[in-house]
């Protein structure tokens, strides 16, 4: 005979199965689904490796005239890369937006990229995002990116940390108490927006010493263009067109932070803004205004963008696994009383364990920046495989994230993964690199994980929600993921 909890235990194991398995398999529920399963492919080859070479042409699937993949890779994101690689292997040829393009996935062929030789490869975020975050240090390659990264550096010590925390920590808190108005239970809250609004805020706190205030709308909306611009099908500035809307972004966001600039220049303030105009150099060289500009929008998209992906993604599977909620909740209550609810501190968030393994998870299973643009600078080989000079060069590391070879049923949320002694993140060095890796590892990824840490402590806090087992983040993806319907979910007070 099944007892009742025989009953339930199975149908959680099947649930947490199946939750995931749409990031690993390509869905044929929908109906857009099966119109692009069915597409016809178009197999073809890169290009002819050189007389006498001993490497192998890259072949693969070029997709739709002009579209390529693109269409497939906006609706699956992942799983879309997943089957990329299965079929194909961990180098091939993945046409897109009238570009050929090689897709690069599974460790070893990373580590080529990455590692091997990564002198022949520069950045290639250019085609993606160049119009919207020029000259911002991931769009920087080789010397240049280093000098800029040196300079930039400075303002993410351990000290200057500590101090963007205690400026961020009564922002976060207040803003997240807000969300359920005084003397109600509980609100529906759409939580991808209302998140995207306050990571914004904190960045304004944070790096500019600033309140953005009445231009917070008018900023969010701008950085929205220009995140979104970067996979737009029409590369053009035609009214209506995304492409369009995201130079009309950049263009309000230069003017707002050189607006700002003359005053900076004269500022002493710790913000980060005011330590970009008085940066040097060991030689004593300062960053040009258009140079602080430049890094200023990168820094402030960078750090609120992927911010508010991360906290949603997060956020959801605590709906989805009410047991780790609570796990989450006890621990930030103990260090709570322990602390005397004073403010938060790096050594505080550090002794967050449990809410550091589900952080980790949710990276690996929705990493805000799910793959890295390379593009090769000489003629080259990947395992083998001839890429010539000035080939785009597709990381998708997310593919590492999902493989069964490094990870235990990798479809399955399991923060544990993480936990002594299992450690599957050490199954290989790039198994999990959710901040990239190389010389373009994410400068902020430190503090970017002190915010998430703290926006989801502040809710947990305040908070309690579920999500029903019928739901799964409809998540769309340009060059950050995002979910397509805002995130929709129900917080109730706690009593």
């Amino acid at each position: 005979m099944v007892t009742e909890d025989r009953v339930a235990v199975r149908k959680r194991s099947v649930h947490a199965a199946s939750e995931n398995a749409y990031l690993i398999d390509i869905p044929d529920t929908g109906v857009i689904d099966r119109i692009l399963r069915r597409l016809p492919e178009r197999h073809r080859v890169l290009a002819a490796p050189p007389r006498g070479s001993a490497t192998v042409p890259v072949r693969g699937d070029i997709g739709l005239p002009y579209l390529g993949r693109a269409l497939h890779y906006m609706r699956w994101g992942p799983a879309e890369m997943m089957e990329r690689h299965r079929r194909y292997g961990p180098v091939s040829l993945n046409s897109s937006l009238g570009v050929d393009r090689v897709l690069v996935s599974g460790p070893e062929a990373l580590d080529e990229v990455l590692g091997k030789r990564r002198r022949d490869f520069g950045q290639g975020w250019d085609y993606f995002i160049g119009p919207f975050f020029r000259r911002g240090l991931l769009l920087l390659e080789f010397d240049e990116h280093m000098f800029h990264r040196r300079i930039m550096q400075q303002a993410f010590t351990r000290d200057r940390l500590a101090a963007h925390l205690a400026t961020l920590t009564p922002v976060a808190r207040a803003a997240v108490a807000r969300w359920v108005p005084r003397g109600q239970d509980g609100a529906r809250v759409r939580l991808y927006p209302t998140i995207k609004e306050l990571t914004l805020e904190i960045a304004g706190e944070t790096f500019m010493a600033v309140d953005v205030g009445s231009r917070r709308r008018e900023l969010v909306e701008a950085f929205v263009e220009c995140t979104h611009a970067g996979l737009s099908i029409v590369r053009h500035p035609i009214p209506g067109g995304h492409w369009r809307a995201g130079l009309r972004g950049r263009q309000v966001l230069e003017r707002y932070f050189t607006e700002m600039l003359p005053a900076k220049r004269r500022s002493q303030d710790p913000d980060f803004f005011s330590g970009l105009c008085h940066a040097r150099s060991e030689d004593g060289e300062v960053f040009t205004d258009a140079d602080v500009v430049n890094h200023m929008i990168f820094l402030i998209m960078a750090a609120h963008d992927t911010t508010t992906t991360t906290a949603t993604a997060v956020a959801y599977y605590l709906g989805k696994h009410p047991e780790w909620q609570h796990r989450v909740r006890d621990e930030v209550l103990a260090a709570d009383a322990e602390t005397g609810d004073a403010a938060t501190t790096i050594a505080d968030l550090d002794r967050l364990s449990e809410l550091d393994l589900v952080v980790r998870e949710s990276l690996r299973l929705m990493p805000p920046v799910p793959g890295l643009v390379r593009r090769a600078v000489r003629d080259t080989e990947i395992l083998g495989h001839y890429i010539p000079a000035g080939t785009a060069v597709d990381l998708a590391y997310q593919v590492n994230h999902l493989l069964p070879e490094l990870w235990t049923r990798p479809e399955v949320f399991d923060p544990l993964r993480f936990a002594e002694p299992r450690r599957e993140d050490h199954s290989h060095r790039l198994a999990w690199l959710p901040f990239g890796a190389g010389a373009h590892k994410c400068i902020g990824m430190h503090f970017g994980t002190f915010e998430v840490k703290t926006l989801i402590a502040a809710m947990v806090r305040e908070y309690e929600w579920r999500i029903p087992d019928d739901y799964r983040m409809p998540w769309g993806f340009t060059t950050i993921p995002f979910p397509r319907d805002g995130a929709p979910m129900m917080l109730r007070r706690r009593r």
